[in-house]
Parts: C-alpha cells; structure tokens; sequence
C-alpha cells in the first residue's frame, strides 16, 4: 500500500489523492505540519515540501511528477490524452492552476485565512485577501470561457487539469472564498467533479479550528 505525506487544505496534495482514488490505488494518509522542523521530513523530500508518495520504490516528491508517475503507472482509467496537443493543453492548465493561480488567489486566501493561525504567523494582512478576492474572479470568468467551448477544462474529456483546478478550488470552498454564482457553467462542472466518488474523502475533511460551509460536502449545492 502506497502512503501520501499531506496537508488537508494543501491543495497539491488534494490532486495527488484524487488520482490515487480515482485510480483506486490503495493508499494511506500521513498528515505532516510540513512547516515544522521534522528531520524525516527532509529525508522524504530534501525540499521539505508535501505532497510525497511512499512506494516499495521509495519517496517520490512533487505533485505534478507525482501524478504523472501514476498515470505511467496506473493507466486506467486515463488521466491525459494521447494525441501531443491535447496531452499539452493539460500540462499548461496544470502550470496555470499549480503556479498563477495559486500564486494570486490560493496563497493569497488560504495563506492568510488559516495558514497564518495554523502556523502562528500573526493576523491576515487585509491587502493580500482584497487581491486573491479580486484574481479569483478574473480566473472564475476564465473558466467559464474554456467551459464554454469544451466539455472539460482541457477538452472533451476528464483530465488531470480538471482535478488540479478542482483541488485548489475545494480549498477555497472550504472557507466559502468561491462565488458559485458568478458562473453557472463552473458551478455545473464543479459539481460534476465533487460528486465523483475520488471526491468523497476530500469532502469528509475537518481542519481543527476551521468550519467548513454546509454547501462544502453537499454535492447539490
């Protein structure tokens, strides 16, 4: 049985469980305060960062080398394309979720909403939470945009880039950071997303200190 070193609210570690579940590999979960000094840590992954996977092969870091890894693994059922352009397209949404997005609304919210408290950092710096406020519009809208055109956020069908933008979006729904009703067709794939049976365990998570809305876990909100 693998074992996922994690965070709940790691939003990189949400998209490495939906593809284990998805995949329905047997795993188990070791939650680590990754922000604290832990030797064994480092031993896992010399960047002292989670996500890591424990395999019979050993320790294997980063989330987006992680998932891939698993998708030559575990090919079914199919996470990427197989035509190059398509297989591309997921490989840039995942750099779009995992970099800008988290970097002007995940870290921006979720940084300063718990990760403050959780690692006694101080009080939430209002300037930061004004503007991961207003990026997530702007990035809301622009999924409306591909979901306009497209059936899934990368094409035509389920993807990897579907369950990284879900895993930072299930983040910012559990401390209500995401207006649902800015776009009926986010909302409608979301929901598609949520009630997979990949998503239960992520619904069913409680962070000590921190209430998740009644709409969090509810897959007809």
């Amino acid at each position: 049985m693998y074992r996922l070193y994690h965070y709940p609210l790691s939003p990189f570690s949400r998209k490495v469980r939906l593809v284990l579940a998805e995949k329905r590999v047997e795993f188990d979960l070791q939650e680590v305060r990754y922000w604290e000094p832990e030797p064994d840590m480092l031993r896992r992954n010399p960047a002292g960062k989670i996500p890591v996977l424990r395999t019979q092969n050993g320790f294997y870091a980063e989330s987006a080398a992680i998932c891939e890894y698993l998708e030559d693994l575990h090919p079914d059922p199919p996470l990427m394309p197989q035509s190059i352009e398509k297989r591309y397209e997921v490989r840039r949404l995942n750099g779009w979720f995992d970099d800008k997005f988290y970097r002007e609304v995940t870290e921006k919210l979720l940084g300063e909403r718990v990760f403050r408290k959780v690692q006694g950092t101080g009080y939430p710096v209002s300037e930061n939470v004004k503007s991961g406020l207003k990026a997530i519009k702007l990035h809301l809208d622009y999924m409306a945009e591909l979901l306009d055109q497209r059936r899934w956020l990368a094409g035509g069908e389920m993807s990897l880039a579907d369950f990284t933008a879900a895993a930072h979006l299930s983040c910012l729904d559990y401390i209500s950071d995401v207006d649902w009703n800015r776009s009926a067709t986010v909302k409608d794939w979301y929901a598609k997303i949520k009630s997979r049976p990949a998503f239960r365990k992520i619904l069913a998570d409680q962070v000590p200190g921190f209430q998740p809305p009644p709409h969090y876990a509810d897959l007809d909100f």
